[in-house]
């Protein structure tokens, strides 16, 4: 099986206050199926779509301007440059970077050997046991916000962890941003949807860590996607210039279901989504060079009878290892999918397709992964027992990806075997009593006692399980220190804002 991987020069941009807590320092090596030659192949027909079938960048002259200016063949609305150059572009890009969290400790590197875990994005429903599906609102987007600041596993709080409905959709950006500010210290991306908040994003941002500090480090990202086949709207563009304007992060994900945004080949919707990415990365260089990029890959199988979307089939499972090789050698962090399902709730479909795709993310090397946690009914609801439970299971993952195995002296336990006759056990040995409490990981949901036991609890299934979790989570929640001026500064901007604003719904 083919390992090589061709070698980028460093372009890392680190922070003297980041932490190595608040995210996975993979030491198992990357998982790679594709040989030298299809590696090429790949290459080439990226190239190709770049220089000769080009990528639309629709809506915003201004972007087109941009690129006439440095030279690309500009027709219509419809972008073609050299491969070499746009190669070069995503060179300036840095090949890993940290997001700093208000809490240091709780930065994130992204990119290199490190992994980020994230939740659920973009859901306009909720779900759980109690209150059933539902639209979701601002107290759930709330309740979800502090379940993923007290989840460990999750380093990282996302944006629209659920679509706050109740909320104008013209207001709902601001109450959002100030939740995770406020009610959480890890870090998270910003708004996109118009360039006005994503400005609002940007300033609030700057409350909060210092324009100083923003002209240095990532602070806040902005996620977008291209509207494939090889479409880039302004709300990509303008989302650029305002986070990649300012120094900060934007991540960008094709978003294919092969067969409708994409044909229906896994290599050809591969090439396309690596086209359409490193156009955009390479326009966002051209408006800051050194601006932080995250290469998206968000490719999904479908039926071709009914049109829905799949996940955990084998074809996006191949393509997130095939994606993981592209970018590595391209020199940019990546952000895939992770618990992907299109099952309604927390049921045996739901927990083999999210394995399949969240394992599969894993082994590929994505440093960036949103949709760790909480994914159902194929992204359209966020399961808060389905949230605690991907998280338990991305706990796991952290351990494998961490530690790996262990071959050092301690591990080969060379004095348990003085100690133990054969035909005896290892259970009151030295080395046991010294690893007992950190050997295993121990899953907080999973029930490995005896159906007696269990049967006594009231035989409580899974979900059952779950549910009490994040109720006790919410229970014993207390938010992260402030400081009081700071969110007297946050409350001021959302207030002022919000008087400005009229009300929308759409």
């Amino acid at each position: 099986m083919a390992r090589r991987t061709r070698t980028v020069r460093d372009r890392s941009k680190r922070s003297s206050n980041t932490s190595l807590f608040g995210h996975i320092r993979r030491s198992l090596p990357f998982f790679e199926v594709l040989e030298e030659e299809q590696i090429v192949r790949l290459e080439t027909q990226v190239d190709w779509i770049m220089q000769d079938v080009g990528i639309a960048f629709r809506d915003d002259p201004e972007s087109l301007e941009l690129w006439r200016q440095h030279g690309a063949r500009v027709e219509g609305d419809i972008v073609r440059a050299p491969a070499d150059w746009v190669r070069d572009l995503c060179g300036k890009a840095p090949s890993q970077f940290t997001q700093l969290a208000r809490n240091p400790a709780r930065s994130v590197m992204i990119g290199g050997r490190h992994q980020v875990f994230a939740p659920i994005y973009g859901a306009p429903f909720v779900r759980d046991l109690e209150g059933g599906r539902r639209y979701g609102d601002i107290a759930a987007f709330e309740k979800l916000v502090k379940l993923t600041y007290l989840l460990p596993s999750l380093h990282h709080g996302g944006f629209v962890t659920c679509e706050p409905c109740d909320v104008p959709v013209s207001k709902r950006h601001l109450d959002m941003l100030l939740a995770h500010m406020t009610l959480s210290d890890k870090p998270h991306l910003g708004a996109i949807t118009e360039m006005s908040r994503a400005q609002d994003s940007v300033d609030m941002a700057e409350i909060v860590f210092g324009r100083k500090t923003m002209e240095n480090h990532c602070v806040i990202m902005g996620n977008v996607n291209t509207n494939s086949p090889l479409l880039v709207d302004k709300v990509v563009t303008e989302a650029i210039r305002v986070y990649c304007g300012r120094s900060q992060g934007i991540v960008v994900v094709p978003f294919i279901l092969s067969g409708a945004m994409g044909p229906v080949s896994t290599a050809a919707s591969v090439a396309q989504a690596m086209a359409e990415a490193m156009m955009v990365c390479a326009y966002a260089q051209l408006v800051r060079p050194g601006a932080p990029f995250v290469l998206g890959n968000f490719l999904s199988s479908m039926s071709l009878k009914s049109g829905a979307p799949t996940f955990g089939m084998p074809e996006p499972v191949m393509s997130n290892y095939v994606i993981g090789q592209l970018a590595r050698r391209v020199g940019l962090p990546l952000r895939c999918g992770g618990s992907l399902t299109a099952s309604k709730i927390e049921d045996a479909q739901a927990a083999y397709e999210s394995t399949d795709s969240m394992h599969s993310t894993m082994l590929s090397g994505a440093h960036f992964v949103l949709h760790a946690a909480g994914w159902l009914e194929g992204g359209l609801c966020t399961g808060f027992e389905k949230l605690v439970m991907d998280a338990d299971r991305l706990g796991g993952y952290q351990k494998l990806l961490d530690q790996g195995l262990d071959t050092s002296d301690e591990a080969f336990a060379r004095d348990a075997y003085q100690e133990v006759d054969p035909g005896g056990h290892f259970l009151g040995s030295g080395h046991t009593l010294r690893h007992y409490q950190s050997a295993f990981y121990e899953p907080s949901l999973s029930d490995s006692e005896n159906v007696e036991s269990w049967e006594e609890r009231g035989a409580p299934d899974m979900r059952t399980r779950a549910h009490a979790r994040w109720t006790q989570l919410l229970n014993e929640y207390e938010p992260p220190p402030m400081d009081a001026g700071m969110k007297e500064a946050l409350e001021a901007f959302v207030a002022k804002r919000k008087a400005e604003l009229p009300d929308a719904w759409y």
